[in-house]
């Protein structure tokens, strides 16, 4: 009989997260009759010593709760349980720790929300320490198989948009070009659904071959029949035009990260058509604002659709959007079945039709 649950957010934050959480709470609670404990900063709060936690109840998880952004339980993308960081540069196999952890809390199951990094992580650690685990996918790029939406993806969407129509109307004021990198660690689905809502007239992302050339000639094309500027989106993760990825390291020893390759293509275009050109990176904007109505009518019944998980007996499971309807399936699979921008996927034809260069596709 199920009496304590568990929920921790993992991997990086976006809009919805919180309403994820009073979903679980409020229905948990309310419902059921169950105690909810909420794992500080992901799976980090478990391995520690003190254990990392708090009870929720419904009087937290208020209205305010549902619209606000990040997660009021705090996340962690840089501390997997089987390499955990010890804090003097070593870093060992903490699994048992995080098994044990689960079991000192009397938890009777655990309701995981993170990305399909995370979902592996807990899924190998549900296997492991034979945990009843359910997951919830949240990431920004939507990139999760078998489910339409992921909490996070419509909001950064929205934010994504937003900023091309604000660079649309300082972009013809100066008869410049502007370039705007959105996120999208492997896929393009930011830049893909943002760059047509938002008017764009070049969608770079990483699935599609480009040529600069053909890009310009965009440009150039444009400026013969009057327009006087262009907008351009790039997916973070798109390489350059020779295949090399566009990467930083913000610390010596660190690790490389996507960044600059809107500034390698407005440097490019800059000197191939002699047009004045501004590159703006959206960067964490995109992570950290007010969940859009989707994103809370999304999480709300994700959170309501996991807990009837657990109510169910129904482990190693993922709740997915799928048809306007809120399905389950193994979190394998969703693990297996990464969800990459697609060549017949129809925001490509649309874009296509509307005359937006896309790449070489």
């Amino acid at each position: 009989m199920i009496k304590r649950i568990g929920v921790l957010t993992s991997g990086g934050d976006c809009a919805g997260l919180n309403a994820t959480v009073r979903a679980i709470t409020h229905h948990a609670c309310q419902t059921y009759g169950w105690e909810v404990i909420g794992i500080r900063n992901g799976t980090s709060g478990l391995v520690t010593r003190p254990l990392e936690f708090q009870q929720l109840v419904p009087s937290m998880c208020d209205s305010a709760t549902l619209r606000s952004g990040g997660t009021m339980l705090g996340s962690t993308n840089k501390a997997d349980p089987f390499d955990f960081p010890n804090g003097d540069g070593t870093r060992s196999d903490r699994s048992a720790d995080l098994i044990a952890g689960y079991h000192e809390l009397g938890l009777d199951a655990l309701i995981g929300i993170g990305g399909d990094g995370s979902m592996k992580i807990l899924r190998d650690l549900a296997q492991q320490g034979n945990l009843n685990l359910v997951t919830i996918p949240k990431t920004i790029d939507n990139d999760l198989g078998h489910t339409e939406i992921a909490v996070g993806y419509s909001t950064a969407l929205d934010v994504a948009t937003e900023a091309l129509d604000r660079l649309q109307p300082t972009a013809a004021s100066h008869q410049r070009v502007m370039v705007l990198e959105v996120m999208g660690r492997d896929a393009g689905h930011i830049a893909l659904g943002a760059g047509i809502s938002g008017g764009a007239d070049v969608i770079i992302i990483p699935e599609i071959s480009y040529t600069l050339t053909n890009i310009c000639k965009k440009i150039q094309n444009l400026a013969s029949v009057g327009r006087n500027f262009a907008i351009i989106i790039v997916a973070e993760a798109a390489r350059k035009e020779n295949g090399e990825s566009a990467t930083i390291v913000s610390e010596p020893g660190g690790r490389p990260r996507y960044g600059g390759i809107g500034q390698y293509l407005g440097e490019k275009i800059e000197k191939m058509t002699g047009a004045e050109t501004r590159v703006t990176v959206l960067g964490h904007v995109q992570r950290g604002a007010r969940p859009n109505a989707l994103d809370r009518l999304v999480a709300s019944s994700f959170g309501v659709s996991a807990v009837d998980l657990i109510a169910q007996g129904k482990f190693d499971r993922m709740v997915a959007w799928q048809h306007r309807q809120v399905v389950d399936i193994p979190i394998q699979d969703a693990i297996d079945h990464y969800q990459a921008v697609s060549m017949d996927d129809v925001l490509i034809k649309t874009a296509k039709s509307l005359g937006i260069y896309i790449g070489d596709a």
